[in-house]
């Protein structure tokens, strides 16, 4: 399977709108993990799999590989870092992060006993 690319056909999308080309990179299992766990700053390979609970080898190393392949994420000598790509990407995912976060309260608050 190759890095959805904008232009190319990818899931969701014959002519790869470039948000449903993002939509299938980040859809892939642990490529949102792997760049969440990476926002604080680089991690090296055995951290960052230990971070992603244990991710196999072999799919983080699928993962990594696409997600640089896509301009997010790089190796450096403190390991695997995000780009300034990857980091922007990270900033327009906090939102997402403190909406997460009050959506789990509310559940939590309809499900406390009376």
């Amino acid at each position: 399977m190759s890095t959805p690319r904008p232009g190319q056909r990818v899931r969701g999308s014959r002519t790869g709108r470039p948000i449903m080309a993002a939509l299938d990179l980040l859809g892939r299992r642990w490529a949102l993990r792997i760049l969440w766990e990476l926002r604080a700053g680089a991690l090296p390979f055995r951290a960052l799999r230990e971070a992603c609970d244990d991710v196999s080898p072999a799919v983080l190393n699928t993962r990594l590989a696409e997600l640089r392949e896509a301009g997010l994420v790089e190796s450096t000598d403190a390991g695997y870092a995000t780009t300034a790509a990857g980091r922007e990407l990270c900033a327009a995912l906090e939102p997402l992060q403190s909406w997460a976060q009050r959506w789990s309260r509310r559940l939590k608050s309809a499900r406390a006993p009376i």
